[in-house]
């Protein structure tokens, strides 16, 4: 889907101080063979006292204030998340709208893994191509992977979950970006790879096993390379279809920011699906931050922006994934130097 008149206005991220891939293999939490594969340099770990939505607040704040718009333009929130937010059967969504943009903004939250944060962007452009001349939109993402049921260093080979949140402003008042185009592909039959051996009758007590779903499908090796094939497509098309409607191509883009993964993972990403460096990639900052579920891009993304890696009339691939399978991919074209530097509203170290 080609975008015109939608905007990025704003970006913001909260993120906690890091804990390094080096203390938590000296602690035991850390594989060391999946260490030295995953090439790791720390992940963002927050306190227990620090809960999600309250993290998406901060994030949306930054990204309200750097865009100098006014809350009042801010007509949507999309919250994604893909863990727990502090209370069960709760609108996390809500309580971050709330506090970050107004009680009279619609909110709404969106799950679908860590695909969810694109998927969002890609919602809310719809929402403001219809929308008056002054309309805004905020996606956040937030999620805090805390102990017994997250084994963040283990529960999924390849990805190390950190926490944090995100926050990316829309507007189309207008910004120091584009949006030029946004594409999803999904293949549902993926679904099964991590559901693992069947349905619950409630939520288990056990800690996530990934790795445990993933050897149950991987059991018939056939199916797993059909599944990887397949997999492999989806995002394919995806990246396909977002550049040709932005009207541009993999050699033309300055940066892509993929999930963050580790270094064996990241490696397939970048080089065996689209052929580029790793130095094109957002390897610089995912080895840095870790896995922040739906919020990878985002994050990424800010980086770039305010660390001076990107100037005006660079391009920009934002490529997400997510369990089921969907994938969504985005292309943003900077039309103006941000002015909010290197502004932060990360914890100290």
């Amino acid at each position: 889907m080609r975008w015109e008149g939608v905007h990025v206005a704003g970006t913001g991220v909260w993120l906690p101080g890091p804990v390094t891939a080096r203390s938590a293999v000296a602690s035991g939490h850390y594989d060391p063979e999946q260490c030295a594969a995953d090439d790791l340099l720390s992940v963002r770990v927050a306190d227990e006292e620090t809960a999600p939505p309250e993290m998406a607040v901060q994030a949306a704040t930054t990204a309200l204030k750097r865009s100098g718009l006014d809350a009042g333009d801010v007509e949507l929130l999309i919250h994604t998340c893909i863990w727990f937010q502090g209370v069960d059967m709760w609108p996390a969504a809500s309580y971050v709208a709330g506090h970050a943009v107004g009680a009279h903004v619609p909110a709404f939250g969106l799950r679908q893994e860590c695909n969810a944060g694109l998927a969002a962007v890609e919602l809310a452009a719809r929402h403001l191509a219809s929308a008056g001349p002054t309309a805004a939109a905020v996606v956040t993402s937030a999620d805090r992977f805390g102990e017994p049921l997250i084994r963040r260093w283990s529960s999924e080979p390849g990805f190390v979950y950190a926490d944090g949140a995100t926050a990316l402003l829309l507007s189309r008042r207008g910004g120091f970006a584009r949006l030029l185009s946004t594409a999803t592909e999904a293949d549902n039959s993926l679904e099964a790879v991590v559901r693992g051996g069947g349905f619950r009758p409630n939520p288990t007590s056990e800690p996530l096993d990934l790795a445990g779903r993933l050897g149950h499908y991987a059991q018939d090796a056939a199916r797993l390379r059909g599944a990887t094939e397949r997999l492999s497509a989806t995002v394919k098309k995806a990246v396909a279809r977002a550049l040709a409607d932005a009207d541009t191509d993999m050699e033309s883009v300055a940066r892509v920011v993929v999930p963050a993964s580790g270094r064996s993972r990241m490696d397939w990403q970048v080089q065996t699906l689209f052929g580029i460096p790793l130095a094109k990639s957002s390897w610089d900052f995912a080895r840095q931050a870790g896995h922040l579920g739906a919020g990878d891009q985002t994050a990424g993304f800010d980086h770039l922006v305010a660390t001076g890696a990107l100037r005006g009339g660079d391009k920009v691939l934002l490529v997400g994934g997510g369990s089921g399978f969907t994938c969504t991919c985005a292309v943003i074209e900077l039309t103006d130097e941000p002015r909010y530097g290197t502004e932060s509203t990360e914890t100290p170290s």
